[in-house]
């Protein structure tokens, strides 16, 4: 397994693909250079919304390409943190304020399409979907019609890991791999290693007589409620389900319930992952935490890799997720940019999103390392600019290639999340049982989903 050194790695402005012969050639070959150059000759401001500033930084290359070849439109991006992102979003486009563009999440998709909000991705991109990710594609057609341009996929979950906390409880990158986690304890390994890892402010160790976790130093697992990065992928390996093909949800299994408890009390028992009040209401705590040398194990995706390689300051790696007693099963995800049906400038919008479909237009998010394009042709730069850093990422595709849970979705899957949420918010803060509270937000996640 692979250490990396990184000494906070320079962000690349841009890359070759920026000369001017290329641009050249974008211009020549490009889908959105061949469009309307605008009757009247006035510039259209085509404006789109995305929640992650890695992204936000790759598009802004790409579209300053772009515009030289379509002087006619003008692309800004707008940024929104995605804690608010979906929330904001179905105000501004119910109440007509949305941008012409905007990321888009598979959970959250199906509300905009049945209610004809979104642009169909038709004809005029047929030169263009044979480069596109299958899965992205699929996971996006409803009634054989596609809503968005593939952008980004998440390739699976992973560990990172900090090389020198390891290396201080006398550990290996080698000791992270073939981990198991056991809701019994019967051939648990991952627990082990966790409690190796964890050090509270006395510097005693959590599998050491006198451990304080309540005074934490050094936790060992960022256990977290982190649907995509951590409790799905238990869940997953547990045998149980999340949610059934018909959009019920079923969290509340046996299998599902052991999966929560063992992830509780890694919390609350073993006091090996920070306290759920930290968390429940900041996905960005234990990213924050490794990065600040405070964690040792961090469960994410690709789309974090950036943020590690650009934050992290000691040496670090990509290790497997551990396994249950399903084996290791982890979440694959897609991300589109979708068309505001109602933009007041829809030619100019659909020759921008064919530029973002383009391999071309899509280059900069893969070529500065932002995240792994689900535009197949632009792929290979995204793997060209971790091999310059000395980063493997490979870690994250053998992920992709274990069975799979599929993102939940639904017609009010936005109000089923904010029933079943403050219950969880309880479970994992200790305060509710698992036994008692999974039914309960179950129920209430059902019951939201009927409307």
């Amino acid at each position: 397994m692979d250490v990396f050194r990184n000494a906070r790695i320079k962000r690349y402005a841009t890359t070759a693909l920026a000369t001017v012969s290329v641009v050249g050639l974008a211009a020549a070959c490009s889908p959105a250079a061949s469009g309307d150059q605008g009757g009247d000759g006035e510039q259209q401001v085509v404006t789109v919304r995305v929640w992650d500033e890695q992204v936000q930084k790759a598009y802004d290359a790409s579209f300053a390409e772009f515009e030289q070849a379509n002087p006619d439109i003008d692309v800004q991006t707008v940024l929104v943190p995605f804690s608010d992102y979906f929330t904001k979003l179905r105000t501004d486009v119910s109440g007509g304020n949305a941008d012409d563009l905007f990321m888009m999440n598979g959970s959250y998709v199906q509300p905009y399409i049945e209610a004809g909000q979104l642009m169909e991705i038709g004809s005029d991109f047929d030169d263009l979907r044979d480069g596109w990710l299958p899965a992205a594609v699929e996971q996006y057609t409803f009634d054989g019609t596609l809503y968005g341009v593939p952008q980004l996929t998440d390739g699976g979950i992973a560990v990172y890991y900090n090389a020198d906390l390891l290396a201080e409880a006398g550990l290996s990158p080698e000791d992270l791999n073939d981990l198991t986690w056991s809701p019994d304890g019967g051939a648990d390994t991952f627990l082990p290693v966790a409690q190796k890892l964890t050090v509270d402010e006395s510097g005693t160790r959590a599998d050491e007589e006198g451990f304080d976790g309540s005074k934490p130093g050094t936790w060992g697992y960022s256990a977290a409620q982190d649907l995509q990065g951590i409790y799905y992928n238990f869940i997953g390996s547990n045998g149980g389900q999340f949610q059934q093909p018909d959009g019920t949800f079923t969290f509340a299994s046996p299998e599902s319930q052991e999966a929560f408890q063992y992830l509780v009390d890694l919390i609350n028992t073993e006091q090996v992952s920070p306290d759920a009040s930290n968390t429940n209401d900041n996905g960005d705590f234990t990213r924050d935490q490794f990065l600040q040398g405070n964690i040792a194990l961090f469960q994410s995706g690709t789309y974090n890799l950036k943020n590690v390689a650009e934050g992290a300051d000691f040496e670090w790696g990509i290790a497997p997720i551990p396994a249950g007693p399903d084996g290791a099963v982890s979440v694959v995800n897609n991300v589109v940019t979708a068309g505001n049906a109602n933009s007041d400038v829809p030619e100019a919008t659909t020759r921008v999103l064919q530029w973002l479909g383009s391999p071309e237009g899509a280059s900069y998010i893969g070529a500065e390392g932002a995240a792994l394009p689900a535009v197949t042709g632009a792929q290979q730069g995204w793997n060209d600019y971790w091999a310059a850093q000395g980063v493997d990422p490979s870690q994250f595709a053998k992920q992709g290639e274990l069975p799979a849970m599929q993102a939940p979705t639904g017609s009010n899957y936005s109000a089923a999340l904010d029933a079943w949420k403050p219950i969880f918010n309880e479970i994992f803060l200790g305060r509710t049982s698992v036994a008692e509270g999974l039914p309960e937000a179950e129920q209430a996640a059902n019951e939201a989903m009927q409307g």
